[in-house]
């Protein structure tokens, strides 16, 4: 969960893009896959949990189709265009988080929703992680992320609130959820995570920061002292 922060400086060159058409589960077609689909979270993997085998069937994937290249939209690898590659990758992981970004940011790149050689639009993709790792709250932030990009910030909101009780008491999800309200100006709501990963002993400042100098800065309540 450390990467998360850079996770959400990939996504940030994603907003501002026209809305699209909601897509659902008929358009983005089965989850059956002739390798996989696997998570890509190795201790939720119902396949290769206590196996051994994640990281190997991991590797053969990257290896072979999620390139530095193929994830920073510069060329294909085993396809003419990165996209082919970026379908075989989230056919076999679904919920791949850095693939999803891939997949959002080559859209942009390329201007439409589903460039040539895509086997789904981008949305599916993350329809698709959701109906596969339901439980998966990078997945949820990411996808709420993506919505938000579209100007469709009140879809954003449940796949948050999911987020933030999948959270549990992890506080760098926390603050990650705090950033992603932020972007979605919903302040009041962004302070209550900064202030839940406060609680947690989080150390970073810059979602403090941030809604300080949009003047939505509170210092969380002190608690009453223990008689």
């Amino acid at each position: 969960m450390k990467t998360l922060p850079a996770i959400f400086l990939l996504i940030t060159c994603f907003l501002g893009a026209p809305a699209v058409a909601q897509v659902n589960e008929s358009m983005c077609g089965s989850l059956t896959n002739g390798f996989g689909p696997f998570d890509y979270r190795p201790e939720r993997d119902p396949v290769t949990v206590g196996t051994g085998d994640h990281k190997h069937k991991l590797y053969l994937v990257e290896g072979a189709h999620f390139t530095r290249e193929v994830e920073l939209g510069i060329k294909g690898h085993r396809s003419l265009t990165p996209s082919g590659d970026l379908s075989y990758t989230l056919g076999a992981f679904p919920n791949h988080h850095r693939a999803l970004i891939a997949v959002m940011n080559y859209g942009q790149k390329m201007g439409s929703e589903q460039p040539q050689g895509l086997r789904f639009p981008v949305e599916c993709y993350f329809e698709r992680a959701v109906r596969f790792a339901n439980d998966d709250r990078i997945v949820r932030m990411l996808y709420a992320t993506y919505l938000n990009s579209r100007n469709r910030p009140a879809e954003a909101v449940p796949h948050l609130e999911r987020a933030t009780t999948l959270a549990k008491d992890s506080p760098f999800t926390h603050y990650n959820i705090g950033l992603v309200y932020f972007d979605l100006k919903m302040y009041d709501r962004a302070l209550a995570q900064a202030h839940r990963a406060m609680e947690l002993q989080l150390p970073r400042t810059e979602l403090r920061d941030m809604l300080t100098k949009a003047g939505q800065w509170k210092d969380p309540p002190v608690a009453p002292k223990a008689p």
